[in-house]
């Protein structure tokens, strides 16, 4: 039998790998939240250079194939072979089930997946050993079952690309490694979001159907398994192959270099972004951004902060007047877009109680969150810096003892909580907060009548509020003043709370629901506040932690960053529009400057209603950072890469201009030199501040 008909296994999975590669990425190309149109030659390299990466892909892919197939004989089953590697499984096993082996001191889940694998390797092998008569059907089971085990891992992939694409807007990227991290909550999501039961039964009929097919056409490698001549000649093309893959597979993805930014995520293969995200999930700026010499890096950002000196942020901030120990709440809204309410242009009224509230508030029109992820806007409210490239500071190894909002605040003699309707324990929510002196209030506090309805994220807003209410109820008794940051979970997909709340059911999975009911959640908390005793002392921050979607034309669509804030406190704050732009960082140094404090400062963030604020904002992915200023959106990447922007107003839109949000944004034709190296200057002494630990706590 020819070498050829030997390889069936790989070119059948290879052929069913490129059709369902390829139906994916006409389905994405065709999709709605593709918002662009194609050259030619995009649209060319699209499928051109997504094949050739599709190919070299599944080659690597592949690598467990070949190895299961290269090992399949009948002579290691003979006297004496068969029982010495039998015995040596065995060894094996009993190793791993001492607890004293080497997977131990890796710790969690490790061991457990090592004695399964092992176990199961040692009751094939025995019953290929001892059971010689069943040896051929045995193995054809194998067979059929690695290949099918491909075939729904390939279906599986196709069909996560597309909601992943769904969501985002994107290939696989940072936000994928994440979602398989944490399973329970991701998996929770999309048995609640999506038709599981039919989606799944269909995949797996698919997959028995396509596995039939391709065993039929490839049985023939099991019933006459190739000669060790055969199998050298199959792993010199194979490896040949694999070395040829390695090579291609980088070089193909400097080709993804158009300006349509669609066009470099269709091109790609999601699969390999998704190894490029898990092996970058911390990005050294100093290795793969634009640099300065240190040294002008901070005499830029001096400019830029004043009170400032050497390579640092520290300063004094002193005020003129008495310092006020009001309460503060800080209520971050899941998901919560500027489009959504009727200010900046919303028909739908899906935001009654916080268009009333906007009137009786200090609103900041022209805010924009830093991220497109809840860590991100924590993130800036909590530690006032800027978006560091690669994870959240919420996210790393060294998240604790930071200098934060609530280390300011428990040094003025507050009680400082997180609360959280979720458990805490996602988005390493509780290990940072608990490790910057935060007390965690969240789903695991909650006793099981404070439950009235909850879903995969955590108990709906109105518990949530409830049990905050029922906590400063006896923190107001204490006679201290507190400090509580409230992040809500309903506005989250699958968007399911209680029925007969609003006009839209809860079970309808609507995100104009989710808005609608997060709204009214928070408008049955106000009404509550108002009757408790520590009310008329209390001010009340809220805002976005992120917009609903940040998919868009560019790297960073700036109305996808466009979110709500307002500052709410009767008799204290004076209603106001405060319309110069500004940064999700600065909502809480604003909010010390409204109190008078006097304290010593890290913060990037600053009091924009001081005279020597100058207007910026950040927006950025956990690779492209930018910065917003005189109109200009400014973005450095990886690679030393430098794009900006023009942004223009877009004509036809019904509000005053202090509430418009979508831009034109144009490639600038000539580089605003000086807004590159304030850019640099920002993004570079963060991440030297944070990679030096000069970012802790000030005792």
């Amino acid at each position: 039998m020819n070498i050829t008909k030997k390889a069936s296994p790989f070119y059948y999975l290879l052929l069913f790998y490129i059709i369902v590669s390829l139906s994916v990425r006409i389905i994405l190309f065709f999709h709605p939240i593709t918002q662009t149109t194609f050259a030619v030659i995009d649209t060319l390299s699209v499928f051109v250079f997504g094949f050739l990466s599709d190919f070299f892909v599944f080659v690597l892919m592949s690598g467990f194939l070949w190895l299961y197939l290269i090992l399949i004989s009948n002579s290691k089953y003979h006297k004496p072979y068969g029982y010495i590697i039998f015995g040596v499984f065995i060894a094996l096993f009993l190793y791993i089930l001492s607890g004293k082996s080497v997977l131990n001191e890796y710790g969690g889940a490790l061991p457990k997946i090592g004695l399964v694998f092992v176990s199961l390797k040692t009751i094939l092998f025995g019953l290929l050993l001892f059971l010689p008569k069943y040896r051929s059907q045995i193995r054809f089971w194998l067979f059929s079952f690695v290949i099918f085990l491909y075939v729904v891992l390939i279906l599986q992939n196709g069909i996560s690309e597309y909601f992943f694409w769904n969501e985002f807007g994107v290939r696989y990227n940072f936000i994928a490694v994440n979602y398989l991290i944490y399973t329970n909550e991701v998996i929770g999501n999309i048995m609640e979001s999506y038709p599981v039961i039919p989606i799944f039964s269909a995949l797996f009929i698919i997959a028995g159907l396509v596995t039939y097919f391709i065993v039929k056409k490839s049985r023939n490698y099991i019933e006459n398994i190739p000669t060790f001549v055969e199998k050298i000649k199959i792993s010199g093309i194979y490896l040949l192959l694999f070395g040829l893959s390695l090579l291609a597979i980088p070089s193909l993805s400097i080709k993804e270099n158009s300006t349509n930014i669609f066009a470099n995520e269709l091109q790609a293969n999601g699969i390999f972004k998704f190894y490029l995200a898990f092996m970058n999930s911390e990005l050294d700026y100093f290795k793969f951004y634009k640099t300065v010499p240190k040294a002008d890096a901070y005499v830029q950002l001096k400019q830029q902060i004043s009170l400032l000196s050497g390579e640092t942020t520290l300063r004094q901030i002193k005020s003129e007047a008495a310092e006020n120990h009001k309460n503060v709440v800080l209520i971050t809204i899941e998901s919560y877009s500027a489009e959504f309410m009727k200010m900046y242009g919303n028909e739908q009224n899906i935001t009654p109680f916080l268009d009333s509230l906007a009137t009786k508030s200090l609103v900041f029109t022209n805010l924009y969150a830093v991220g497109n992820r809840t860590v991100r806007g924590l993130e800036a409210v909590t530690l006032c810096l800027p978006p560091t490239a690669g994870e959240s500071v919420i996210k790393r190894k060294d998240d604790k003892n930071k200098f934060s909002t609530g280390s300011i605040f428990r040094n003025k003699g507050y009680d400082v909580k997180f609360m959280y309707g979720g458990d805490a324990f996602f988005d390493n929510m509780e290990d940072f907060f608990a490790g910057n002196n935060y007390d965690i209030v969240d789903k695991k506090t909650f006793a099981p009548h404070e439950i009235t309805f909850d879903n995969i994220w955590g108990v709906c807003d109105e518990d949530m509020y409830n049990k905050a209410i029922t906590i400063m109820n006896k923190e107001g008794q204490s006679g201290k003043p507190f400090f509580n940051h409230i992040m809500t979970v309903s506005n989250h997909r699958p968007f399911t709370y209680p029925n007969g709340k609003i006009d839209i059911p809860g079970d309808a999975k609507s995100r104009d629901g989710g808005v609608k009911y997060t709204d009214f959640a928070m408008k049955k908390f106000f009404e509550n506040a108002k009757k408790q005793s520590w009310f008329n002392n209390t001010v009340f921050v809220i805002l976005a932690d992120h917009c609903a979607s940040s998919a868009g034309k560019t790297e960073l669509p700036a109305d996808k960053y466009r979110i709500p804030a307002m500052i709410y406190c009767p008799g204290f704050v004076k209603p106001q529009y405060y319309t110069n732009l500004m940064s999700q960082i600065d909502v809480m140094p604003t909010v010390l400057g409204l109190l008078n404090f006097d304290y010593q400062s890290k913060f990037y963030g600053q009091d924009v209603l001081k005279l020597d604020y100058k207007p910026r904002a950040f927006i950025a992915t956990y690779q492209d950072l930018g910065l917003i200023k005189n109109n200009i959106l400014t973005i450095i990447s990886p690679k030393q890469k430098v794009k900006q922007f023009q942004l223009t107003l877009r004509k036809g839109q019904k509000v005053a201009p202090e509430f418009q949000i979508y831009y034109d944004q144009i490639v600038l034709k000539k580089e605003r030199t000086d807004l590159v190296q304030e850019t640099i200057a920002y993004y570079q002494t963060a991440s030297d501040i944070l990679k030096k630990h000069k970012y802790q706590k000030v005792n």
